[in-house]
C-alpha cells in the first residue's frame, strides 16, 4: 500500500472516529478467531485501537472449544440440547475454571501486551449477571438482571472490560449462560450504540454455500420471514435472535460478522463499506 492510499484510509476512518467517540460498542468474541494466534492478535489489536481513539469497547467472550477439549481430557463427553451445552455440576466447574479463569485472563494479558488496559470480569463480580436456572439444561441460566454499574465504572477508569459469561442464580450458585445472549443483554443495559457478534461465517446468507448471497441489512420485521423461508436456520437463529433482542432493547445496530477475516471489527466500525449482516429496527 503506497503512502497516498494509507492516508486516504485514515481519512476515511475520521468521520467514524468522530461518530463513535465516547460511544459504547459491545463485541462478542469467540469461535475461530480464538483458536488462531493471528486472528486472535488482529481482533485484540482492533479492540485496543478502538479504545485509543475514544470508543468504549466492551469484550464479551465465550470459550466452547476449550471447555469441550478440557472435558474430553477428563474422559467426559460434551452434551448439547438445542445447541446449548448441558451443564452438570462437574461441567460447571470446568466452565467456571476455563471462562472466568484461563481464557479471561489470557485475553486481559493479550490486551495489556498490545498496548491497552483491561480488567477481567465474570458474571459473579458485583452480581454483574443474575440468571434463572433452566432445569432441562442442568446448570444453565437465562439472564434476568444485568448490573451495568460495574462495567460503567471500569470504562470510566479507562479500562477495557473483558467479561466471561458465568452467572449467579440469585442464591449464590453458579450458572453457565450463552455468550451471545449475555452480549445482547449487556449491550442493552449499557445503552450501547452497537453490538457485534464475531462468527465463523460471513453473516446471514440466502444460500449457506454461497458467500455472494450475503444479506447486508435485515430489519426486525423481516426476521420471521427469513426463518419461515429457511434462509435463517440452525445456529444462525439464536445469533439473529440475540441481535434482535439488542435492537429491540434500544441498541442502534447489531452486526453478525466473520471473525475469520483479519481486522473485521475495524472494517465494520471505521469504514463506509462495513462487513457482514447488519440488523436494524
Amino acid at each position: 500500500m503506497d503512502i497516498a492510499t494509507r492516508a486516504n484510509t485514515l481519512i476515511e476512518a475520521l468521520p467514524f472516529i468522530k461518530k463513535f467517540h465516547n460511544k459504547t460498542v459491545v463485541i462478542k468474541y469467540g469461535g475461530s478467531a480464538m483458536l488462531s494466534d493471528d486472528l486472535n492478535e488482529a481482533a485484540i489489536n482492533d479492540i485496543v485501537m478502538l479504545k485509543l481513539v475514544g470508543v468504549n469497547a466492551v469484550l464479551i467472550h465465550g470459550g466452547g472449544p476449550e471447555i469441550t477439549e478440557t472435558l474430553s481430557k477428563m474422559g467426559k463427553q460434551s452434551r448439547f440440547v438445542n445447541g446449548l451445552r448441558y451443564t452438570d455440576d462437574e461441567t460447571m466447574e470446568v466452565v467456571q475454571m476455563a471462562l472466568a479463569g484461563k481464557i479471561n485472563k489470557d485475553l486481559v494479558k493479550l490486551i495489556e501486551t498490545s498496548g491497552g488496559r483491561a480488567v477481567g470480569l465474570s458474571g459473579f463480580d458485583g452480581s454483574l449477571l443474575v440468571s434463572e436456572q433452566i432445569p432441562e439444561l442442568g446448570r444453565v441460566g437465562e439472564i434476568k438482571k444485568v448490573n451495568a454499574k460495574i462495567i460503567h465504572d471500569v470504562i470510566a477508569a479507562g479500562y477495557i472490560p473483558v467479561i466471561s459469561t458465568v452467572s449467579l442464580d440469585g442464591e449464590g450458585g453458579a450458572l453457565n449462560v450463552n455468550a451471545d445472549e449475555a452480549a445482547a443483554r449487556i449491550s442493552v443495559a449499557l445503552g450501547a450504540t452497537k453490538l457485534i457478534l464475531l462468527t465463523d461465517v460471513c453473516g446471514i446468507m440466502r444460500d449457506q454455500n454461497d458467500a455472494s448471497s450475503l444479506i447486508s441489512v435485515v430489519k426486525l420485521g423481516e426476521m420471521q420471514k427469513l426463518k419461515d423461508s429457511g434462509i435463517l436456520s440452525g445456529g444462525m437463529i439464536p445469533k439473529a435472535d440475540c441481535c434482535a433482542t439488542a435492537v429491540a432493547g434500544g441498541v442502534e445496530r447489531a452486526h453478525i460478522i466473520d471473525g475469520r477475516v483479519k481486522h473485521s471489527i475495524l472494517i465494520e466500525i471505521l469504514s463506509e463499506k462495513g462487513v457482514g449482516t447488519m440488523i436494524i429496527k
